[in-house]
């Protein structure tokens, strides 16, 4: 059975929109999902489904969150095949070992215009790095993530998408779970 990641958009920050993991676990069982598991507290779930359409997926989740668990956040949804290609486009292979905290990794809802993209690199007034891929945009913070002015909202509203990010070490800890699935994960 396919394997997918979703990554939640804004959860369990500074007390904003708090998830119990075992919440979103139950919400993916309700949901039909098979073997759910999630990692660490950010809003990383895997599973299993026959469903292929990655939009319905999200449609289904984002629903169920807000009825079940009265939380209106976005998922960004991903297959095993997916991820592993957006990995793969990572163009900045150097920081990704060197620095790999402060690379991250944005999931969008869909790419943004190569317009946009543009737009957003005359926004970075700091030594911040990006490169868009699909729907996917690579960042690297080398003075820290904390005092950026590359914010999310920012991003956002420059590409006229929303997103969430993961660092290097997180995307790769999901592909990790992700290639679990025979043996059934983590709870």
């Amino acid at each position: 059975m396919p394997t997918y990641a979703a990554l939640l958009r804004a959860v369990n920050l500074a007390g904003h929109n708090p998830l119990p993991m075992t919440a979103l676990r139950a919400l993916a069982t309700t949901a039909g999902l098979q073997n759910p598991r999630t990692l660490l507290q950010s809003g990383n779930l895997i599973f299993e489904t026959i469903t292929t359409s990655t939009a319905a997926l999200e449609q289904r989740l984002e629903s169920g969150a807000g009825s079940e668990l009265g939380l209106a956040t976005e998922f960004m949804i991903r297959s095993k095949p997916d991820l592993l290609k957006a990995i793969a486009a990572n163009p900045f292979p150097k920081e990704a070992v060197s620095d790999p905290g402060h690379l991250v990794l944005m999931f969008l809802k869909r790419a943004p215009r190569p317009a946009a993209v543009q737009a957003l690199h005359s926004l970075i007034k700091g030594r911040e790095t990006v490169q868009a891929h699909g729907a996917h945009l690579f960042m690297v913070y080398p003075d820290g993530i904390g005092r950026s002015r590359l914010t999310t909202g920012l991003v956002e509203r420059a590409l006229e998408t929303r997103g969430t990010g993961r660092n290097w070490n997180t995307v790769l800890k999901v592909r990790d779970l992700m290639s679990r699935e025979a043996a059934g994960g983590e709870p």
